[in-house]
């Protein structure tokens, strides 16, 4: 494996790490927030922190703004409604099942890597592939046989995050084509300042008087969680393959997982207990080795 795709991968893990956390945070914060405010604030933190940030040290990238590619406008729009999405459908189910039904972005996005990046893969890229879904599906199959049951409210979430997940991967594939135009730095820019912009007249900025301030630490998290996880995912898709981002990208899941395992057994009054079987663990393990298996593989462009 080359450096780049050492830095790739690392990068890679860097943001599934933080969106790893980001479900259970937002859960609780769209007890007290419309989805659209909390989003409107993600996009708003993000762009003001990487806006000082290009103001200091690379301030000839505030020239996107000018003329903004069409397709970069585009790029914006799909992760506007990804974010809108995902936030919905989670006041709705819980913090794991959404982040199952999320990895359609991920998954589908792995596909355009095979199909319109023509990422070559090989027996064991398969096999891993298989194995992380696979894994997956034993991960959450008890959890989603329970869920199922909630009727209605269940099925409105799962949409929404199916649609937020749908809308991920094709603002990634756009993304991976923009890439090689202009830097990550201007195409993050560019996405936090549009959609701040374009989400700030849906806010409902009542909502925020009198809200404690344990939930603006967490409307603070979640905007630097936007600017550290999409600057490390716009790196790792440009240092390295479609399909290898998209599998080290599913393991955020297990961190979900681990994390609610903890909150759990610490019985936390603030956000809804979660159980979990050995069936689960062994899901979590299987994609866990899935995962490996595909990253360990070597990788090269067809021809």
């Amino acid at each position: 494996m080359g450096t780049d795709n050492r830095k790739g991968v690392l990068y890679a893990i860097i943001t599934a790490s933080l969106w790893g956390f980001l479900a259970i945070v937002l859960k609780v914060v769209t007890s007290e927030l419309s989805p659209v405010t909390v989003v409107w604030f993600r996009f708003a933190i993000a762009f003001v922190v990487l806006g000082l940030w290009t103001l200091i040290f690379r301030k000839t990238d505030f020239k996107i703004f000018l003329r903004p590619p069409f397709l970069l406008i585009l790029t914006a729009l799909f992760l506007a409604l990804n974010y809108l999405g995902f936030i919905g459908g989670i006041k709705y189910i819980s913090p794991s099942s959404a982040q199952i039904f999320i990895q359609i972005g991920p998954v589908s996005f792995a596909l355009s890597g095979i199909i319109i990046f023509r990422e070559y893969v090989n027996w064991r890229h398969i096999a891993g592939f298989i194995l992380v879904l696979s894994g997956i599906g034993l991960f959450y199959s008890e959890q989603l046989q329970e869920l199922v049951a909630g009727g209605e409210h269940f099925t409105r979430g799962m949409m929404l995050v199916l649609g937020g997940g749908l809308s991920w991967a094709v603002f990634a594939t756009l993304q991976k084509s923009l890439l090689t135009r202009i830097s990550p730095n201007q195409l993050n820019l560019f996405i936090y300042g549009a959609c701040a912009l374009a989400l700030a007249p849906m806010v409902k900025f009542a909502q925020l008087q009198g809200m404690p301030a344990a939930h603006w630490y967490l409307l603070i998290f979640l905007g630097l969680n936007t600017v550290l996880a999409y600057g490390s995912l716009a790196m790792a898709i440009k240092l390295t393959e479609a399909t290898r981002v998209s599998v080290i990208i599913t393991l955020n899941p297990i961190i979900t997982f681990v994390a609610m395992a903890i909150l759990t057994r610490l019985e936390v009054p603030w956000i809804a207990p979660e159980t979990f079987s050995l069936l689960s663990l062994f899901g979590a393990l299987t994609v866990l080795g899935g995962a490996i298996l595909v990253i360990s593989a070597g990788w090269k462009r067809k021809m």
